[in-house]
């Protein structure tokens, strides 16, 4: 799938579904299977691919851990060569489809002389291999998505399970990650579109002070603020997904569509929710999922601040 196809997805399933189930799909669509799918051997493609596709195994990518999350290459899991085999001992944090996920994308340090992102590669486990546990976590927004801690205590998997080459890790890490980016990109976009739609819903039959509330400038204005931002924001995803169909180096561009994108959103949907009223904190409401669903984009996949020191050093 091309960057913009999976950005008009991204879009439009978030449009639809709201938050949590787009970032489930998104999550185990265009994040964690394509490493098999770009990396993997001829017989690992044929042994996950298949079942992963028609959604009979649920895949996860499992990269932060307790002591880092962007910060990707500070992990410390690590996976040590015995023969025909390799143990790998550590904890994930926050990975998303790990409770109900069949096979984990797991990242660990393979060579312990090696400092920052050398020396860490990826390995395919399946989640009920001996020595992997699972708690799952409860969450502010996502809540149709589930995501959980994983400990790993000498989990042994054949060194076939390696997925890539030893000690590149890193690299397709940053390669999915750039993906992860983009398609946030577009769920920004389309939750602020359906934000708006559904503020535009309300204020249009609202009655309040005399007639609906759409007749008062400041919230007519104020949508319209809204709908400029939300446009500028959609474009800069546009233009990012074209530069990656175009095999062009965007780094910056999709690092600051990051940081646009999910604090615009985050703008919009607050000040939707502000328009609706006490019915707007109602819980259940489509605008109250909406701006709870929102807030975990300006986090995952790169905080903002993150995003902006990988704009600063491109500038």
């Amino acid at each position: 799938m091309g960057a913009v196809a999976s950005l008009v997805f991204a879009e439009e399933l978030s449009r639809s579904a709201f938050g949590g189930v787009a970032a489930s799909v998104l999550v185990h669509a265009q994040m964690s299977s394509p490493h098999i799918a770009l990396r993997g051997t001829p017989s690992q493609k044929a042994s996950y691919l298949p079942a992963i596709v028609k959604g009979e195994k649920v895949c996860a990518i499992a990269v932060t851990e307790p002591g880092g999350g962007s910060d990707v290459a500070s992990l410390r899991t690590k996976a040590v060569r015995d023969r025909d085999t390799w143990i790998i001992n550590g904890s994930k944090l926050f990975i998303t489809n790990a409770v109900y996920g069949d096979v984990l994308i797991v990242a660990a340090r393979t060579d312990p002389s090696s400092q920052g992102s050398r020396g860490i590669s990826l390995f395919i486990v399946e989640r009920q291999t001996a020595g992997v546990s699972v708690t799952k976590l409860e969450k502010h927004g996502w809540l149709c998505s589930d995501t959980a801690e994983i400990g790993f205590q000498d989990v042994r998997i054949p060194s076939e399970n390696l997925l890539g080459e030893e000690g590149r890790g890193f690299h397709s890490i940053m390669e999915t990650f750039q993906n992860e980016r983009l398609c946030i990109g577009g769920m920004c976009a389309g939750a602020s579109a359906k934000a708006i739609e559904l503020t535009l819903d309300h204020v249009r039959t609202r009655q309040a002070f005399g007639g609906v509330l759409w007749n008062q400038q400041v919230v007519r204005q104020k949508l319209a603020t809204f709908a400029a931002k939300a446009a500028a924001a959609r474009q800069l995803a546009y233009h990012c997904a074209e530069l990656i169909d175009r095999n062009l180096d965007c780094t910056r561009e999709v690092s600051m569509l990051k940081t646009l994108g999910p604090e615009i959103l985050h703008e919009i949907v607050h000040g939707c929710l502000q328009l609706h009223g006490g019915m707007g904190y109602m819980r259940g409401t489509p605008i109250e999922r909406i701006a709870r669903d929102a807030r975990v984009l300006t986090i995952g996949g790169g905080a903002t601040e993150v995003m902006l020191e990988e704009v600063a050093k491109r500038m």
